[in-house]
């Protein structure tokens, strides 16, 4: 089983004991992973600033993101798929590009002109993707348009970043901020940076001329379904205030497991966000100076975010529709009985009494 142990750099940050709960929680995880395939491929359509592009998503398996192998954050269960061992070579991370490449050549007609890359921890950090690897990636799809590298603050550099730009790749920078509110972020997610340190960023990027994307986490545990889109709300629209920033995707909490996040929801000390918190954020929101975007992960099930079941999808489908045209009034188009019930539970859930439903 993974033993995952932290090192100095963990050492320190966040909570010590919260991270010696999420280190035993993790050491359940029994599954060992091929470093030579991807976690996951997929093909799908981005809003970017310059337009809706189609995109070819990649999830690469590293050796896990450093900060959950420490403990890490409540609701993030993906170092769990990591490889054991904490480290993968260059060879079997560029046969996984190779992986990618044959599912993009198999599904789609043409080359995707936007390239996502993941790591489900840092691309930036040289522990996960080496200096080599990463130029590598880059010589691989210089010949795209536009290149998004997921990445903590700490590691977002702009001599790094120039792989991509200096190859006249348009790049941006995803930074997993979850909110713009410094106690939230500490206390409920257990990230231990600071929003200066994602302004930090958001400078290092525009000095190698890219940009960021924001990932924001819809309702962390601890948070009321009201303090949930109030902080989503005021994340939002700080974060679009940042210079560079220019993407905000807002991604609603879902159980994963071998988190802390999933021993509350079994102990029914946590539910899932609703569609409707969801709706209505991207309604409050739809005015500020960025692209503001969410994809609902497991939309409908009671481990992902829901409404009543019954109009789940219609919902989801306002969401997908809203990311693409960024017109709030798609929203106007769904109803459901559901949402007075909703509506309630903004008014009366309290923290020591939530969740009211499931």
């Amino acid at each position: 089983m993974s033993q995952p142990t932290p090192d100095v750099y963990e050492q320190g940050k966040g909570m010590d004991a919260h991270n010696k709960v999420m280190r035993e929680i993790r050491s359940r995880k029994e599954r060992s992973y091929d470093p030579h395939e991807p976690t996951r491929v997929w093909l799908d359509e981005d809003n970017t600033p310059a337009g809706v592009k189609r995109s070819l998503t990649i999830i690469l398996n590293t050796g896990g993101c450093r900060w959950a192998r420490a403990g890490g954050c409540t609701m993030c269960g993906y170092v769990a798929e990591s490889v054991e061992g904490g480290s993968v070579s260059h060879e079997a991370l560029l046969d996984q590009i190779d992986v990618c490449l044959e599912h993009e050549a198999e599904n789609a007609d043409e080359p995707a002109p936007l390239i996502k890359i993941y790591t489900s921890g840092s691309f930036l950090d040289e522990r996960e993707v080496g200096a080599k690897t990463r130029d590598a990636i880059a010589e691989t799809f210089a010949d795209r348009e536009r290149m998004v590298v997921e990445s903590l603050p700490d590691f977002v550099d702009r001599e790094k970043l120039r792989d991509f730009t200096d190859r006249g790749l348009e790049t941006d920078v995803a930074i997993g901020l979850e909110t713009a509110t410094d106690r939230v972020r500490h206390d409920c997610v257990n990230k231990y940076f600071d929003f200066a340190d994602f302004e930090d960023a958001c400078e290092e990027a525009r000095a190698a001329g890219a940009g960021v994307k924001a990932y924001l986490l819809m309702k962390p545990p601890f948070l009321t379904e009201s303090e949930a889109v109030a902080d989503m709300i005021s994340s939002i629209e700080r974060c679009a205030d940042v210079d560079g920033c220019h993407t905000i995707s807002m991604n609603p909490t879902n159980v994963q497991r071998y988190t802390m996040v999933d021993e509350l929801y079994f102990s029914d000390g946590y539910r899932p966000p609703w569609l409707w918190s969801v709706a209505h954020v991207l309604r409050e929101t739809a005015n500020v100076d960025a692209i503001v975007v969410s994809d609902p992960v497991g939309h409908g099930s009671d481990r992902g975010p829901h409404n009543c079941k019954e109009c789940d999808d219609l919902v989801q489908k306002a969401i997908k529709d809203f990311d693409l045209r960024q017109d709030p009034t798609v929203f106007e188009q769904v109803s459901c009985e559901c949402e007075a019930t909703w509506e309630a539970v903004l008014e009366h859930e309290r923290s020591y009494n939530q969740p009211l439903t499931r």
